[in-house]
């Protein structure tokens, strides 16, 4: 049985705390990997905060009502593995991703070239192009 901490994720680039609402998991239930364990508030959203292990929620942290820091343990999970090191974030974009746009995250965008110049010499974006020749 390995432990990995739970962390504070980062929730936006000037956020660097949140506020524990409530834990919607208590110590010892089995939790899933991404599934919902607590609420947090900032002052700009409040949030649910995905398990980022699959396991047994062995030791909570962090109490209701207490403010912590961004990257800060509130928890221990207990899990199947045998690896004990914490884990890495997926990446700090997509940790700060609402959970709606994470899903989002996977689409492939493909850069489109634009050969054809304005005729009144202003620079637009490729951007503005695709848009001015999709609606003619």
């Amino acid at each position: 049985m390995a432990s990995v901490e739970l962390l504070m994720p980062k929730m936006g680039e000037s956020i660097m705390e949140a506020t524990v609402l409530t834990w919607l998991k208590s110590e010892g239930d089995t939790i899933e990997q991404d599934e919902s364990v607590l609420e947090v508030a900032t002052d700009k959203v409040d949030t649910e905060v995905p398990s980022t292990h699959g396991g047994i929620l062995s030791k909570i942290l962090a109490n209701d009502g207490d403010v912590i820091p961004v990257g800060s343990p509130i928890a221990i999970i207990t899990t199947d593995g045998d690896d004990a090191s914490t884990p890495t974030p997926k990446t700090e974009n997509t940790a700060a991703a609402p959970p709606a746009l994470e899903a989002q995250s996977n689409v492939a965008i493909t850069p489109t070239v634009v050969l054809e110049k304005p005729a009144t010499g202003r620079f637009y974006s490729p951007l503005v192009m695709n848009i001015a020749r999709e609606e003619q």
